[in-house]
Protein backbone atom coordinates (compact mmCIF):
# COMPACT_ATOMS: atom_id res chain seq x y z
CA UNK A 1 0.00 0.00 0.00
CA UNK A 2 1.49 3.37 -0.69
CA UNK A 3 1.53 5.77 1.96
CA UNK A 4 2.84 8.57 0.33
CA UNK A 5 0.24 11.82 0.92
CA UNK A 6 -0.20 14.93 -1.16
CA UNK A 7 -0.82 18.39 1.12
CA UNK A 8 -4.51 18.24 0.83
CA UNK A 9 -4.52 14.80 1.99
CA UNK A 10 -2.90 14.98 4.77
CA UNK A 11 -4.63 18.16 6.09
CA UNK A 12 -7.88 16.06 5.10
CA UNK A 13 -7.19 13.39 7.53
CA UNK A 14 -6.02 15.59 10.11
CA UNK A 15 -9.45 17.78 9.65
CA UNK A 16 -11.43 13.84 9.82
CA UNK A 17 -9.29 13.02 12.91
CA UNK A 18 -10.46 16.11 14.67
CA UNK A 19 -14.03 16.12 13.53
CA UNK A 20 -14.28 12.03 14.24
CA UNK A 21 -12.71 12.04 17.60
CA UNK A 22 -14.35 11.64 21.21
CA UNK A 23 -15.44 15.35 21.89
CA UNK A 24 -17.11 14.82 18.28
CA UNK A 25 -19.00 12.09 19.98
CA UNK A 26 -17.52 9.93 17.40
CA UNK A 27 -19.85 10.64 14.51
CA UNK A 28 -19.07 10.58 10.58
CA UNK A 29 -17.42 13.74 9.50
CA UNK A 30 -19.35 15.50 6.88
CA UNK A 31 -18.11 16.82 3.87
CA UNK A 32 -19.55 20.41 4.92
CA UNK A 33 -17.80 20.13 8.33
CA UNK A 34 -14.98 19.17 6.34
CA UNK A 35 -15.14 22.12 3.99
CA UNK A 36 -15.49 24.61 6.74
CA UNK A 37 -12.69 23.13 8.56
CA UNK A 38 -10.12 23.04 5.72
CA UNK A 39 -11.68 26.35 3.80
CA UNK A 40 -11.90 24.90 0.70
CA UNK A 41 -14.90 23.95 -1.35
CA UNK A 42 -17.37 21.17 -0.77
CA UNK A 43 -16.41 19.69 -4.38
CA UNK A 44 -12.19 19.87 -3.95
CA UNK A 45 -13.03 17.71 -0.15
CA UNK A 46 -15.49 15.40 -2.04
CA UNK A 47 -12.52 14.76 -4.52
CA UNK A 48 -10.15 14.27 -1.95
CA UNK A 49 -11.92 11.93 0.37
CA UNK A 50 -12.58 9.62 -2.70
CA UNK A 51 -9.16 9.65 -3.83
CA UNK A 52 -8.24 8.51 0.37
CA UNK A 53 -11.12 5.99 -0.02
CA UNK A 54 -9.87 5.11 -3.11
CA UNK A 55 -6.42 3.96 -1.14
CA UNK A 56 -7.76 2.57 1.83
CA UNK A 57 -7.21 5.87 4.32
CA UNK A 58 -11.28 5.96 5.04
CA UNK A 59 -14.56 5.02 4.80
CA UNK A 60 -16.95 7.13 2.85
CA UNK A 61 -21.12 6.33 3.20
CA UNK A 62 -22.45 8.82 0.34
CA UNK A 63 -25.04 10.74 2.50
CA UNK A 64 -23.30 9.95 5.72
CA UNK A 65 -19.99 11.47 5.98
CA UNK A 66 -16.72 9.79 6.09
CA UNK A 67 -14.59 7.55 8.62
CA UNK A 68 -11.14 6.81 9.10
CA UNK A 69 -9.51 3.51 8.54
CA UNK A 70 -7.08 1.77 10.74
CA UNK A 71 -4.65 3.06 8.35
CA UNK A 72 -5.93 6.27 7.50
CA UNK A 73 -5.99 6.82 11.87
CA UNK A 74 -2.48 6.02 11.92
CA UNK A 75 -1.68 8.12 9.15
CA UNK A 76 -3.43 11.26 10.72
CA UNK A 77 -1.85 10.36 14.13
CA UNK A 78 1.51 11.18 12.58
CA UNK A 79 0.65 13.69 10.59
CA UNK A 80 -0.52 15.65 13.95
CA UNK A 81 2.68 14.56 15.02
CA UNK A 82 4.51 16.11 12.78
CA UNK A 83 2.81 19.44 12.86
CA UNK A 84 3.71 19.48 16.86
CA UNK A 85 7.02 18.87 16.34
CA UNK A 86 7.68 21.38 13.82
CA UNK A 87 5.74 24.23 15.47
CA UNK A 88 7.73 22.93 18.80
CA UNK A 89 11.04 23.55 16.67
CA UNK A 90 9.79 27.04 15.39
CA UNK A 91 9.03 28.57 18.69
CA UNK A 92 12.23 27.13 20.51
CA UNK A 93 14.63 27.18 18.21
CA UNK A 94 13.65 29.65 15.92
CA UNK A 95 11.87 31.98 18.79
CA UNK A 96 8.57 32.24 17.12
CA UNK A 97 5.48 32.94 19.82
CA UNK A 98 3.46 30.07 20.50
CA UNK A 99 0.32 31.25 18.74
CA UNK A 100 2.60 32.25 15.61
CA UNK A 101 3.91 28.19 15.75
CA UNK A 102 0.59 27.10 13.74
CA UNK A 103 0.09 29.38 11.31
CA UNK A 104 4.23 28.17 10.27
CA UNK A 105 4.12 25.30 10.43
CA UNK A 106 1.55 24.36 7.90
CA UNK A 107 3.38 26.00 4.68
CA UNK A 108 6.57 23.31 5.00
CA UNK A 109 6.35 20.68 7.40
CA UNK A 110 4.61 18.77 4.62
CA UNK A 111 8.13 19.04 2.39
CA UNK A 112 9.52 17.20 5.74
CA UNK A 113 11.38 13.93 5.36
CA UNK A 114 10.86 11.75 7.67
CA UNK A 115 14.49 11.49 8.22
CA UNK A 116 14.55 15.11 9.23
CA UNK A 117 11.12 14.68 11.26
CA UNK A 118 12.85 12.23 13.25
CA UNK A 119 16.39 14.57 13.57
CA UNK A 120 14.32 17.39 14.94
CA UNK A 121 12.47 15.33 17.53
CA UNK A 122 15.66 13.85 18.69
CA UNK A 123 17.43 17.90 18.85
CA UNK A 124 14.38 19.21 20.22
CA UNK A 125 14.95 16.79 23.43
CA UNK A 126 12.20 14.57 22.46
CA UNK A 127 9.46 17.00 23.76
CA UNK A 128 6.44 16.01 24.70
CA UNK A 129 3.93 18.70 24.33
CA UNK A 130 3.85 21.59 21.25
CA UNK A 131 4.18 25.24 22.27
CA UNK A 132 0.12 24.89 22.71
CA UNK A 133 0.79 22.57 25.49
CA UNK A 134 -1.11 19.33 23.40
CA UNK A 135 0.69 15.81 23.75
CA UNK A 136 2.88 15.09 20.42
CA UNK A 137 2.00 11.52 20.06
CA UNK A 138 3.69 8.42 20.26
CA UNK A 139 4.70 7.50 16.44
CA UNK A 140 2.60 4.45 14.95
CA UNK A 141 -0.42 4.77 18.18
CA UNK A 142 -2.75 5.54 16.11
CA UNK A 143 -4.48 7.79 19.11
CA UNK A 144 -3.96 10.73 20.81
CA UNK A 145 -4.81 11.89 24.39
CA UNK A 146 -8.00 13.75 24.24
CA UNK A 147 -7.94 17.29 26.64
CA UNK A 148 -10.97 18.13 28.06
CA UNK A 149 -11.92 21.57 28.63
CA UNK A 150 -11.21 23.78 31.45
CA UNK A 151 -14.92 24.26 32.15
CA UNK A 152 -14.83 20.51 32.99
CA UNK A 153 -13.01 20.49 36.25
CA UNK A 154 -14.43 21.11 39.72
CA UNK A 155 -13.25 22.87 42.69
CA UNK A 156 -10.02 21.45 43.85
CA UNK A 157 -9.07 20.10 40.21
CA UNK A 158 -5.48 21.36 39.09
CA UNK A 159 -4.25 21.41 35.47
CA UNK A 160 -1.81 22.60 32.93
CA UNK A 161 -3.28 24.94 30.27
CA UNK A 162 -3.08 24.14 26.56
CA UNK A 163 -4.57 26.97 23.79
CA UNK A 164 -5.64 25.98 20.64
CA UNK A 165 -3.96 27.54 17.37
CA UNK A 166 -7.28 28.62 16.06
CA UNK A 167 -8.09 30.18 19.27
CA UNK A 168 -9.11 33.92 17.90
CA UNK A 169 -6.97 37.02 18.54
CA UNK A 170 -8.67 38.74 20.86
CA UNK A 171 -9.62 35.72 22.96
CA UNK A 172 -5.39 34.90 23.34
CA UNK A 173 -5.04 38.47 23.68
CA UNK A 174 -7.50 38.39 27.14
CA UNK A 175 -6.47 35.09 28.43
CA UNK A 176 -2.75 36.52 28.18
CA UNK A 177 -4.00 39.33 30.33
CA UNK A 178 -5.23 36.90 33.05
CA UNK A 179 -1.47 34.68 32.73
CA UNK A 180 -3.56 31.58 31.09
CA UNK A 181 -1.05 30.97 28.78
CA UNK A 182 0.31 27.63 27.38
CA UNK A 183 2.09 25.29 30.12
CA UNK A 184 0.33 27.55 32.94
CA UNK A 185 0.04 25.59 35.51
CA UNK A 186 -4.18 26.58 37.13
CA UNK A 187 -6.20 25.22 40.55
CA UNK A 188 -10.10 25.44 40.17
CA UNK A 189 -10.98 27.52 43.28
CA UNK A 190 -14.85 27.82 42.85
CA UNK A 191 -17.44 26.94 39.99
CA UNK A 192 -20.52 28.93 39.84
CA UNK A 193 -23.79 26.84 39.53
CA UNK A 194 -26.02 27.50 36.34
CA UNK A 195 -23.16 28.18 33.15
CA UNK A 196 -21.32 30.27 35.53
CA UNK A 197 -17.75 31.22 35.89
CA UNK A 198 -14.81 29.69 37.17
CA UNK A 199 -12.56 31.22 39.94
CA UNK A 200 -8.95 30.15 39.11
CA UNK A 201 -5.47 30.60 40.75
CA UNK A 202 -3.41 31.48 38.36
CA UNK A 203 0.43 31.81 39.12
CA UNK A 204 -0.60 32.88 43.02
CA UNK A 205 -3.56 35.19 41.79
CA UNK A 206 -7.14 34.82 41.69
CA UNK A 207 -8.45 34.97 38.04
CA UNK A 208 -12.05 34.70 36.93
CA UNK A 209 -13.03 33.07 33.73
CA UNK A 210 -16.58 32.65 31.83
CA UNK A 211 -17.71 29.67 30.89
CA UNK A 212 -17.80 30.25 26.88
CA UNK A 213 -14.32 31.39 27.18
CA UNK A 214 -13.49 28.52 29.27
CA UNK A 215 -14.50 26.24 27.17
CA UNK A 216 -12.06 27.16 24.64
CA UNK A 217 -9.05 26.38 26.61
CA UNK A 218 -7.83 22.68 27.36
CA UNK A 219 -6.08 21.21 30.41
CA UNK A 220 -4.25 17.97 31.38
CA UNK A 221 -5.26 17.14 34.36
CA UNK A 222 -3.17 16.31 37.25
CA UNK A 223 -4.19 13.06 39.96
CA UNK A 224 -5.51 15.05 43.10
CA UNK A 225 -3.08 14.23 45.83
CA UNK A 226 -4.36 12.37 48.79
CA UNK A 227 -4.58 14.06 51.94
CA UNK A 228 -2.74 12.43 54.80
Amino acid sequence: MDLTLSKSERETLKAIYRLTGPQSGGDDAHTGALADHLGVSPGTVTATVKRLADRGFADHRPYRGVLLTDVGRMAAVAAIRRHRIVERFLSDMLGYAWNEADRFAASFEHELPQEVEDRLFQALNRPATCPHGFPIPEPETGEILELPPLYDLEPGDVAVVAVPGSTEADVVAFLDTLGLRPGVRVEVREKHPFDGPLVLLVEGKARTVGEKVARQIYVRKEERKESA
